[in-house]
């Protein structure tokens, strides 16, 4: 039995900021930014537009893809739609970004705007590793279960609505989008010659380092109170030399724990998918590795750092491009508030 992709879906929004526009306001240039961070733009929602809204457009995408429907009328394209929702058992959604504070999760939001009545749900805050997570989360709870056969995995964020447009240290890093995959138990192998699909994960934190990236305001620790005055909203709050350091250890450790527990070398894998953070973060743990950066693949040009969605957004943006091939070894590693990281190991 196995445990393999059969689809993904991104979105990302109409709407980009440059780095030129954001650097008017906050005293600084395009040349910096851009240094420091490898970014050029990020891409952010409306007023209008919600978590929800990015995870339910990647997942039809998905979705269609998975029902292998090309083309057609509305009303086919909608029937495409249902019959592949009802085929879910799981939606899992990884986010920093929810809809709403607490309840109900984005991930309910999503199966009642997909029609998908069949799927239990759940949103996992694992920061920038909720993909990572939602992964092995969805693949164990397809594999304990003999009729479970299909999971959404999505990793969806409006981190523009929780970002400080006047904290130079942060602003400059995140954008929104949403990516998804659809996972499926088969009859392949997960072993062996011919093996298929998600072979190894692994999930680790250190929460110790929790306060290193957080918002601060909003939860019971630290909840708003009558009569209060709010000039900033919920907003990140990073420590960003203590969050680089550890990123880089985390994406290091992570690599070797894989190929070690794998029993595989680097250049058996084709492509390491890193969370799109900061490019010189991914340098670095290159650099300290001995890997080529040409093995990982990196997009956080374009849209900035968007947590939870930035992996299944790449792997999106590979499969459609043609950056991934079936049987490619691909390895995804990540870190985050809380703090996580981890990894995952499959065959495309």
């Amino acid at each position: 039995m196995a445990i393999e992709f059969i689809s993904t879906g991104s979105a990302i929004p109409a709407k980009r900021i440059t780095n030129e526009e954001l650097a008017v306001k906050i005293d600084s240039t395009d040349e910096w930014i851009f240094s420091h961070t490898g970014i050029r733009g990020r891409h952010v929602v409306d007023e209008n537009t919600s978590t929800s809204d990015l995870a339910v457009e990647a997942a039809k995408k998905a979705l269609l893809q998975a029902a292998s429907w090309k083309s057609g009328g509305m009303e086919e394209e909608e029937a495409a739609l249902r019959e592949a929702a009802l085929s879910l058992d799981f939606i899992i959604l990884g986010t920093a970004s929810p809809d709403f504070n607490g309840c109900p999760s984005t991930a309910c939001i999503v199966q009642d705007k997909l029609g998908a009545v069949n799927a239990g749900c759940m949103d996992i805050t694992a920061g920038c590793t909720g993909f990572i997570y939602g992964l092995e989360t969805a693949a164990a709870l397809l594999g304990i279960n003999g009729k479970r056969r299909r999971a959404l995995v999505i990793g969806a964020e409006t981190l523009s609505k929780i970002t400080d447009w006047d904290d130079r240290r942060t602003c400059v890093l995140f954008g929104d989008g949403a990516g998804a995959a659809i996972i499926e138990k088969t009859g392949a192998p997960s072993s062996g010659a011919g093996r298929r699909g998600i072979l190894r994960s692994v999930l680790h934190a250190d929460g110790s380092g929790s306060g290193n990236l957080m918002i601060l305001r909003g939860g019971s620790r630290n909840p708003y109170r009558a009569g209060e005055v709010v000039d900033i909203p919920p907003h990140v709050d990073m420590n960003g030399r203590e969050v680089y350091k550890f990123a880089v250890k985390a994406l290091t450790d992570t690599i070797k724990e894989l190929l070690n527990e794998e029993g595989i070398r680097v250049d058996d894998v084709a492509r390491i998918v890193p969370h799109q953070a900061n490019a010189r973060i991914v340098q670095a743990a290159a650099k300290r590795l001995g890997i080529a950066e040409e093995k990982f693949f990196l997009n956080i040009e374009d849209y900035a750092n968007t947590s939870a969605a930035s992996i299944p957004i790449a792997l999106d943006e590979m499969s459609r491009g043609g950056g991934l091939r079936k049987g490619d070894l691909v390895m995804t590693v990540g870190f985050g508030a809380g703090l996580t990281y981890g990894g995952n190991l499959f065959i495309w």
